[in-house]
């Protein structure tokens, strides 16, 4: 599922998911959710156009 964390097995989530209740509280874990998902929307977004101007530079070259 996580392809950079192999080792990580149920009870550890079930864990993390545990400590972040306990430090953040039951009020801030969903402000906190969202703003890791958009964040990770944003990367994605990022991360893709990155690639489309590699992908325009390199096509551009070989036309030429």
């Amino acid at each position: 599922m996580f392809g950079f964390l192999p080792n990580l097995g149920f009870q550890e989530l079930v864990l993390i998911l545990v400590l972040a209740l306990i430090i953040f509280g039951p009020g801030k874990l969903p402000e906190v959710g969202r703003a890791v998902g958009k964040s990770i929307k944003e990367f994605k977004s990022a991360t893709k156009n990155v690639k489309e101007e590699i992908d325009e530079a390199v096509n551009g070259k070989e036309k030429a």
